[in-house]
């Protein structure tokens, strides 16, 4: 049904601000020094408040804090092929557009303290843990578009039921028009995300060689999707001319004229010449369908506005241990799953309101978005005095959590190497790399939420300036694998390629007291 395919483009606008990290996604760059070498899972340092908290009881007694900025820019970029692409108005010829999102996190800080005494550690960590910023598709999506030129499919039907009705006396008012194939729009999606990430917790030294951890992470989400698609027009022809008219404006009032001839032809059905009466009889479901059908494309085609911000809050233990092997330091962390429901304060337009499949879009409606377990293991060799080399192992429990898009879900896990040299006392250099696997495969990609595999890689310096104050400055850069799929059966073949860029730039700075 048109009105089902239809629904399906507004239900696109809603949930493509799941493109935004946050749920699937953790950001695990939570400190300045994690830019300049990822693996820092087995660690001692203050940043290991979120990387390696069972390590930092290890520090040097005392308040340990660092303050750390970075700046995030992503690109999304899809290529999405469809044939009826061609008649796209604004894009005419090509059946292949392509759709870009940026998403930008001006300023992302993030806060990490402990104060150690004894055996004891007693540390805080604050970190925007997932989202962090918006994205914003200009143009909307592929799926968006697709949709919409999926009404053209139409033509040839409303011209030829029009050339129909046309033949049967008193609808001659009907000759010559008909629907081309040309089609136009305007749209627009734009998603907000944001988890506010709080840990709380102690560590123990056991021994001079073995610490444990426990503590409480309590996630705070909040986010807003903004998205219209409007003003869909359609080619109607006239003998021989054609303009570009406003779809749903342009179908109500052809279906009020045809209701009009409905009226017409029950008086003449009812009538007292029988020739014209089974004339009418004859001719009425015709028209009673045409009618109702072009009823139906005025109402598929109105402008869909969504307008969401959600809200949730959850609560999740920690827990870690660290072990010193001579010259190797061992090192282990369970963040497990936060049960997040986020709940929803919507203003959306009538259209989008009594569209059914987005329910999860409802004002007052609670949504679940877990963000899911992780376990994090780590090493590092001190190969020498001056220089350390470590290695890293994630997986993210996804499959375990409880999300809107469950059924796209796959564990994921992460690989980390890196290296770090204290050219001076006072200077010291790091670099390392991280590849990040999805468990999708093409039932869960689309371009309304996607994931590819990627390798990143990170550099920096830190600088001693003062006895108790250390400055960190870093770049990290993620290259990401191209996705291509195909869907769909001729002469209704769609393709897709998925891919991003980003790279974050960090400055902070680390105190003790």
């Amino acid at each position: 049904m048109v009105k089902q395919r239809l629904a399906f483009l507004a239900a696109a606008v809603a949930v493509a601000g799941n493109s935004l990290a946050g749920g699937l996604l953790t950001n695990t760059n939570q400190n300045v020094v994690f830019l300049r070498n990822p693996a820092r899972d087995a660690a001692i340092g203050i940043d290991g408040v979120y990387s390696n908290p069972a390590g930092v009881a290890f520090l040097d007694e005392g308040f340990h804090l660092s303050i750390n900025l970075q700046n995030v820019h992503q690109t999304r970029t899809i290529l999405t092929g469809y044939p009826l692409f061609v008649n796209n108005v604004k894009n005419p010829g090509n059946s292949v557009h392509e759709f870009k999102g940026e998403a930008d996190a001006p300023v992302v800080p993030s806060l990490q303290a402990a104060y150690n005494k004894g055996r004891w550690s007693l540390q805080f960590g604050f970190a925007i843990t997932g989202g962090g910023g918006k994205c914003e598709f200009d143009g909307g999506l592929g799926s968006f578009e697709q949709v919409v030129s999926g009404v053209t499919s139409y033509a040839s039907a409303i011209t030829g039921m029009y050339d129909q009705l046309s033949r049967i006396p008193g609808m001659g008012d009907l000759a010559g028009h008909g629907m081309g194939s040309s089609y136009g729009y305007d749209s627009y999606m734009r998603g907000r995300q944001y988890y506010y990430g709080f840990t709380l917790g102690a560590a123990y030294k056991v021994t001079d060689r073995l610490s444990v951890y426990g503590g409480l992470r309590m996630l705070y989400g909040t986010s807003n999707y903004y998205g219209y698609v409007r003003n869909i027009q359609v080619e109607h022809t006239y003998n021989g001319s054609s303009e570009m008219v406003g779809a749903s404006r342009h179908f109500a009032s052809e279906s009020a004229m045809l209701n009009q001839h409905v009226g017409r032809l029950e008086a003449m059905a009812q009538g007292d010449d029988p020739t014209l009466a089974a004339i009418a009889e004859q001719a009425l479901p015709g028209v009673r369908q045409a009618a109702a059908t072009t009823a139906l494309l005025s109402a598929a085609t109105q402008d869909i506005e969504l307008n969401c911000d959600q809200t949730g809050w959850g609560v999740a233990p920690i827990i870690g241990v660290d072990y010193k092997w001579g010259k190797v330091n061992l090192a282990a962390k369970y963040e497990f799953k936060t049960r997040m429901r986020l709940k929803n304060k919507s203003a959306n337009s009538l259209s989008a309101e009594g569209i059914a499949m987005l329910d999860k879009f409802a004002d007052g409606r609670r949504v679940p978005e877990d963000s899911p377990a992780l376990l994090a293991v780590g090493a590092q060799w001190e190969i020498i005095p001056q220089l350390r080399v470590m290695a890293g192992w994630h997986h993210y429990f996804d499959v375990d959590t409880e999300q809107y898009t469950k059924e796209m879900l796959g564990d994921t896990n992460e690989y980390l190497f890196g290296a770090e040299y204290d050219i001076t006392d006072r200077i010291q250099v790091s670099a390392g790399g991280q590849r990040t696997k999805y468990g999708f495969n093409d039932t869960g990609m689309n371009d309304i939420s996607y994931n590819v595999d990627s390798y990143s890689f990170g550099l920096g310096v830190g600088v001693t300036v003062a006895k108790n104050v250390k400055v960190n400055a870093a770049y990290f850069q993620t290259l990401y694998d191209d996705y291509d799929m195909t869907s769909g059966t001729a002469p209704a073949v769609t393709t897709n390629s998925f891919t991003r860029s980003n790279r974050v730039i960090g400055l902070g700075v680390d105190l003790k007291f």
